[in-house]
């Protein structure tokens, strides 16, 4: 490879200022960032876009999915400026949906238990934790169901399991979740977003 004299001191030049600032205290970090933001700014250009509608709430508000043409992957997701609804603004879940996909590597993809009084996790298998969970909460509901409360009136309830909603569910899963927590007699039942 052929370096031209020019090359060569810019070259040097940005070596040697680069190390007289980090030598006197200045923090490149923010430099380094905003540098792979520039990388990150090129590859969207280049990728292809396509809309969607955020999942999480029943306002429906646009986004623009750019996906990598090489890898077919989701390399960001941000709010459709010409949407009606939003106008390109996104509230904290709809902004931070990119962490949903694949491009999260500490996205949760298999069970892990860990048991009472362990140092270790282990890894289970969906049909263990689901039916662990069944048994769990058949025990509890039969320990202390409340078929009828002081006055004498049925009540059917269990107030020894409580629900807590996630931020991470759509506006259908939260309610197909709380007519299930219902239909098991719970009555503490909150969300996240209300907390």
């Amino acid at each position: 490879m052929k370096v031209t004299r020019r090359e060569f001191l810019v070259g040097s030049g940005t070596l040697i200022g680069g190390l007289t600032l980090s030598s006197l205290g200045i923090n490149l970090e923010p430099i380094i960032a905003y540098a792979d933001e520039m990388k990150k700014i090129d590859k969207v250009r280049s990728a292809r876009q396509s809309t969607s509608i955020c999942c999480y709430c029943a306002v429906g508000c646009g986004l623009i999915c750019s996906t990598d043409t090489k890898t077919g992957k989701i390399i960001n997701i941000e709010g459709d400026p010409e949407h009606p609804i939003n106008e390109g603004t996104l509230c904290a879940k709809g902004a931070g949906i990119f962490q949903t996909t694949a491009a999260n590597e500490h996205r949760l993809t298999k069970v892990l238990y860990r048991a009472p009084y362990s140092d270790n996790w282990q890894e289970k298998t969906w049909d263990w934790a689901i039916t662990r969970i069944a048994k769990n909460i058949k025990a509890t509901r039969d320990a202390s169901f409340i078929a009828k409360n002081s006055k004498g009136q049925v009540v059917n309830r269990v107030e020894t399991i409580a629900h807590m909603g996630s931020s991470n569910v759509d506006s259908e899963e939260c309610w197909l979740i709380t007519a299930m927590a219902r239909s098991l007699g719970i009555v503490y039942i909150d969300h996240q977003a209300r907390v």
